[in-house]
């Protein structure tokens, strides 16, 4: 129920408890007069028709409230349609009849009467108009949750495609950045001079590396496979690059499972960011490690955290929270960042499809 929203300001907490009670007062005095109204002249059964009738109205706005966020914790509309409403009526309306049968039983006992009463045939078709009541309540209950549901699928819609478009700009910007170019380039010209049959294989692995990015721009997912191929490439270069002083292992491409996925360009985001954050020397090796961990659906990627001095706009973090928000327009599993004293460590969760 919104006046559980433990985000919610104190003193507007207060105030949608309070129209709360109001609606379930007005409810009450209106449901006890229209259903007793030969008790007009007789305050004392008008009086306890009306308190019989408030605590069935707070009793069953309480229960069907209660179910609504129970519910919206463990099902909800958008991921399962069909059995969020069968649950919403079993709940809803099973809820609702231990309220009945609670407050019936407290009357009876009020009276001092036999709670045998129950189940007798008059009390028993005194149990309809509680359960259109119930319903009505339930209709507007549920109705209210679906409806705000649907409301925050659609804003948190719009938002999650803004900052993939975001980040998939981002990451093209960062493969197509002229330092990029400039160090393959440089790169190239020395082989070129010293080793021009490695010279001719730069250039391929270079012209694979913006074919992929060209090609993946527009989509949501990639196969890991190919993911896989693409970073061997793009790892071809920077060894060229680096030399003995970047160490990295890649697990075989063939070993993938077709079905996995990951967002484009989310391999090469990582290891950019394991070799732009950290000092590589032939004598302290940068040491990277992707694991497959196919049971789990994980890809875990582990370099050596040895900090190098950026200024504040390298250190910005953009690229990963960008992945972080594509992950999270994908799959309610989290991206996992976990660092510790010697390495950096993170886990991307495996999407799978057919």
């Amino acid at each position: 129920m919104s006046a559980h929203n433990p985000t919610m300001p104190p003193r507007q907490a207060t105030r949608a408890w309070l129209r709360i009670l109001l609606t379930l007062l007005l409810l009450s005095v209106t449901i006890s007069f229209l259903t007793c109204l030969k008790c007009l002249d007789n305050p004392r059964e008008l009086t306890i028709n009306f308190v019989l009738t408030a605590i069935y109205t707070t009793g069953l706005w309480l229960a069907n409230g209660y179910s609504v966020d129970w519910l919206d914790r463990y099902v909800r509309w958008k991921q399962a349609p069909a059995k969020r409403l069968a649950l919403t009526l079993l709940v809803s309306l099973g809820g609702s009849l231990v309220v009945i049968v609670l407050v019936r039983l407290g009357y009876i006992l009020y009276r001092g009467q036999n709670p045998a009463l129950l189940v007798s045939p008059q009390y028993i078709d005194g149990y309809l108009f509680p359960l259109v009541i119930t319903a009505l309540i339930s209709m507007f209950m549920h109705s209210r949750s679906f409806l705000l549901g649907w409301r925050e699928a659609v804003v948190q819609t719009e938002r999650l495609q803004k900052e993939m478009a975001q980040a998939e700009a981002e990451t093209l910007r960062q493969q197509l950045d002229p330092h990029f170019m400039f160090n393959a380039l440089n790169a190239l010209t020395s082989l070129v001079e010293e080793e021009p049959q490695l010279a001719v294989r730069f250039i391929r692995q270079l012209s694979q590396v913006y074919r992929y990015v060209l090609d993946a721009r527009g989509r949501e997912v990639v196969p890991l496979a190919d993911e896989m191929e693409f970073a061997k490439a793009y790892l071809f270069l920077q060894r060229i690059r680096y030399g003995e002083a970047l160490q990295a292992e890649l697990p075989d491409p063939d070993s993938v499972p077709p079905n996995l996925m990951v967002p484009p360009l989310s391999l090469q985001l990582l290891l950019e960011n394991a070799l732009k954050h950290n000092v590589a020397l032939q004598q302290q090796p940068l040491h990277i490690g992707f694991e497959l961990n196919l049971p789990a659906r994980q890809l875990t990627l582990r370099n050596t955290l040895r900090p190098r001095r950026l200024s504040p706009e390298e250190t910005s973090g953009l690229g990963l929270r960008n992945l972080q928000a594509r992950y999270a327009f994908l799959t309610r599993q989290p991206l996992l960042i976990q660092p510790t004293a010697t390495e950096f460590v993170v886990t991307l969760p495996l999407l799978e499809i057919g």
